[in-house]
């Protein structure tokens, strides 16, 4: 009885097998490229806003002002290169 069936596949696994490959062909994108473009794209994103950020200060903020020096530093930096400070 069973040598009978054993070359045939039932009408409905058959058409079922079928289904299944082609749906998983015209699925569309794999959901680890979205996840992967979308984290790049912000990335991008991020690192060009950035920049733009960065090249409007460079533009727009005056300059920094250099730290005024006491006369007291002033006048041991002198001592130690060996230089005699002025009023000496």
């Amino acid at each position: 009885m069973e040598d009978e069936f054993a070359d045939k596949v039932p009408p409905s696994f058959y058409e079922m097998g079928n289904k299944i490959i082609h749906e998983t062909e015209a699925k569309g994108f794999n959901p680890g490229l979205i996840v992967l473009l979308l984290v790049g794209s912000l990335l991008l994103i991020f690192l060009v806003g950035n920049y733009a950020l960065y090249m409007y200060a460079q533009k727009t903020l005056p300059p920094r002002k250099k730290k005024v020096i006491s006369k007291k530093k002033m006048k041991k930096e002198k001592l130690k290169q060996g230089v005699s400070a002025p009023g000496e």
